[in-house]
């Protein structure tokens, strides 16, 4: 089940029991002002200030409390534990001008990783509901490296939706929030679009088995 809302997160948290969800995957605003950035300019959802503030320590808190595990992305801009297997997302190749990578806090205790893939990913700047979108083949990455069948899944800060496509691709139950109400009927969009072309594939898979079957008995 995918569940998306339009809230405000530490609302949504503060009805939650202790680990109600066994991970959380949040990409929360980092305070440095990435609204303003190069790549912001998405005129349709009018001129945004997200990212003018980082999450307060009553943040943190909540999100340690209700979920089992954490991946937090810009985890280098927040003041949180040491960990040794923090994530880099190698975004080779990128102009000189760009950040060559981003980092991912994580609460797990093994050895780090690297995901490789670049910044445009599946969308153009040009087609980004988000300034800071991040490509659905990384959530599926996550999902698949830190997450468990049967596992329930948390997005704080739902953005562009990349998490929650990724998530149904993958069958994980998954809850996102969104505040802005702009950014979160694009996401809401953006999903119901990625269900619709997903269920088309489905049937033309679905059509090819049965002219393949009969095929297959008529050459018996």
């Amino acid at each position: 089940m995918i569940e998306l809302l339009n809230m405000d997160c530490m609302e949504y948290m503060a009805g939650l029991p202790d680990k109600a969800f066994e991970l959380a995957i949040v990409d929360p605003p980092y305070g440095i002002g990435a609204a303003n950035g190069a790549h912001s300019n998405l005129k349709e959802l009018g001129n945004k200030n997200w990212d003018e503030c980082a999450p307060n320590d009553a943040y943190f808190r909540e999100l340690f409390r209700v979920s089992k595990n954490q991946l937090i992305w810009g985890g280098n801009y927040f003041m949180l534990p040491p960990t040794r297997g923090f994530i880099f997302w190698d975004k080779h190749p990128m102009p000189p001008s760009y950040a060559q990578g981003e980092y991912c806090w994580t609460s797990f205790d093994i050895n780090s990783k690297k995901w490789c893939g670049r910044t445009g990913n599946e969308t153009p700047v040009s087609h980004r509901i988000h300034p800071t979108q991040k490509p659905v083949a990384l959530y599926e990455w996550l999902l698949t490296n830190y997450a468990k069948p049967g596992d329930r899944v948390l997005d704080t800060h739902l953005g562009s939706g990349s998490s929650a496509i990724a998530a149904h691709n993958l069958g994980f139950d998954f809850v996102g929030m969104e505040l802005d109400t702009d950014y979160y009927a694009a996401a809401c969009k953006r999903f119901e679009q990625h269900k619709a072309q997903a269920s088309l594939f489905d049937c033309d898979d679905y059509q090819r088995t049965e002219i393949d079957y009969k095929q297959e008995s008529l050459d018996v």
